[in-house]
């Protein structure tokens, strides 16, 4: 630059250059304002080369940019700076498969996940009836006993909790939702009888008595009979259920199958500013829930998608009600069932594609996801990109596997119900055909991404079990010690795409959430330690330091 005097010998230089100058000052007084910028952390933002970045600009609770701290800090004048003091940042997780709505019922009921024992389960309900302190004629409700997880394994049959309660229905729902226990007095109520008989469901009975025990579409005859919570009620405990999950870093589900006016009081939780969580909703596959979305259309708010139809193919590994191809190993010859003719989903599946609706199928067994998945190709052999999806493919057939990829349909998977069952799984399906069983890595391959959910309740709602499970396969005692088949463990990258970018990509909401790009939600979660670097031994006791969602910080 020449010396100022030099300047003034050529006026119109000189003036340029103060020209330029004050155009540089005013530059600086008119930099970008960002809501926030997080500054000295180490970003993971899941975009397509998987970045790292240490710095993120948020406005009107959109991503900006990421970046350096250096850079942006120059770049934006922010409202608020927040100082990451090294922590890790990940976008916030979303979980491909759930059922919010139910845990939050679940939430006002008796738990009892982790009962040793039907005595176990009998004193735990016991207690939680005294503390209700309400009519002793009102419905008891409880979930979550698993009789895999007793020395004796066998089924429980109602006759002690009759004893107990016989003057109050009682309704016992197994971990899996897919069979329940229900004393005389609640059987009684729904006017059940020995040697009933109907589809994709067992009324079970013994000696031409009844058991108490309903399997898969049975427990729908008990069900019916409860009333669910009121309107004031249900607020509350949805508020809670949120909190819960807000608290483990999840900022989005998929809530796996509600019924049309479940979907319409969320949307009066949002709108009264209820709710913040933002919901991927499937409508059970029934004719009243068709005839709604199909007149009203399609939901896509930032806080409410709804868009899909969630259809069950067959019951659970665990309760013997998945449709296999082979009898069960330990139960021949039982192959369980499926839950509808396969003429019922091959007139509906049509009806689905048509509209241009997402089809979410449940199927466990190989026989069922077979039959699904042959279906689904038939039908979208010329559809448009309609992403349905195989919800669980639990229990898939060497030759099937690559009917995922013909057909481009989507396998959604919850890792932990492979460290859930896999201490009677090779019970139930022997060890070769065990090979095809809770198979992730054989199933990423296929479409090269892979959503991961975990089901809950049916499973703990903690994404940072979902990561454990995935990528190290073993339990929280650290059994078994080379895993559970580890050949189909998914690597940490791929599990963290999977509980981001790829869970939001089985929803069609790839564009605006999943991972930390600019124009993105700013939903993410502050970690420590790191997930992608942290030793084996420390994973599971990674605490959720923080929650944004939308650039607020909500936990």
């Amino acid at each position: 630059m020449r010396h100022p005097a030099a300047c003034r010998r050529q006026p119109k230089t000189y003036a340029r250059l103060c020209q330029f100058a004050a155009l540089l000052l005013l530059c600086a007084c008119q930099k970008p304002v960002a809501d926030v910028l997080v500054i000295n952390a180490t970003i993971y933002t899941v975009d397509s080369a998987f970045s790292t970045a240490n710095a993120m600009a948020i406005k009107d609770g959109l991503v900006l940019e990421t970046g350096s701290s250096g850079a942006l800090q120059l770049k934006y004048k922010a409202a608020k700076t927040i100082d990451a003091a090294g922590k890790f940042i990940y976008p916030g997780f979303i979980d491909a498969h759930c059922h919010f709505v139910r845990y939050a019922e679940g939430l006002a009921e008796c738990d009892l996940t982790g009962t040793t024992s039907w005595e176990a389960v009998l004193d735990t309900l016991g207690n939680f009836a005294r503390g209700l302190g309400t009519s002793d004629t009102s419905w008891l409700i409880g979930r979550g006993w698993d009789q895999n997880d007793w020395t004796n394994k066998q089924f429980p049959t109602n006759d002690q909790l009759t004893q107990r309660f016989p003057n109050r229905p009682v309704y016992l729902v197994r971990v899996d939702g897919h069979a329940a226990i229900a004393n005389k007095k609640a059987l009684d109520l729904a006017q059940l009888k020995p040697g009933m008989r109907l589809i994709g469901g067992t009324v079970v009975t013994k000696n031409g008595q009844l058991t108490g025990l309903l399997i898969d579409n049975a427990t729908d005859l008990v069900k019916k009979m409860i009333a669910p919570p009121g309107e004031a009620a249900m607020r509350t405990l949805l508020q809670k259920a949120e909190a819960n999950c807000f608290a483990v870093g999840l900022t989005g589900l998929h809530d796996c199958g509600l019924d049309a006016d479940a979907v319409e009081s969320l949307e009066k939780q949002y709108q009264t500013g209820g709710l913040r969580m933002r919901l991927n909703v499937m409508l059970s596959d029934k004719p009243s829930n068709y005839a709604w979305a199909f007149g009203r259309g399609k939901i896509n708010t930032p806080q409410l998608h709804v868009a899909s139809f969630k259809l069950y193919a067959d019951g659970a590994l665990g309760s013997r009600g998945a449709c296999l191809l082979h009898p069960y190993s330990d139960d021949a010859p039982n192959t369980g069932f499926l839950l509808k003719p396969i003429t019922y989903f091959d007139s509906i599946l049509p009806i689905i594609a048509n509209k241009g609706w997402q089809a979410c199928t449940h199927a466990i067994g190989d026989s069922a996801n077979r039959s699904i998945l042959k279906l689904y190709g038939k039908v979208l052999a010329n559809a448009p990109d309609l992403r349905w999806r195989i919800e669980h493919a639990q229990v898939i057939d060497p030759e099937d596997f690559k009917l995922f990829s013909a057909g481009r349909v989507v396998p959604s998977v919850q890792p932990t119900h492979a460290t859930s069952d896999m201490y009677w799984a090779a019970e139930r399906l022997g060890e070769t055909r065990l090979q095809g069983a809770y198979a992730y890595q054989d199933l990423v391959r296929q479409l090269g991404w892979l959503p991961l959910g975990t089901d809950f309740p049916v499973e703990d709602i903690s994404p940072i079990k979902t990561f454990f499970a995935a990528t190290i396969r073993k339990d929280a005692k650290g059994y078994p010690d080379t895993g559970f088949m580890p050949r189909n463990a998914l690597s940490r990258l791929q599990t963290l795409r999977g509980i981001t970018i790829w869970a939001a990509k089985a929803a069609f909401e790839e564009a605006e959430k999943g991972s930390l790009e600019a124009g993105k939600y700013a939903d993410f979660v502050v970690l420590d330690p790191d997930l992608i670097t942290a030793p084996e031994a420390k994973l599971l006791n990674t605490k959720v330091l923080e929650t944004w969602l939308g650039g607020k910080r909500v936990y």
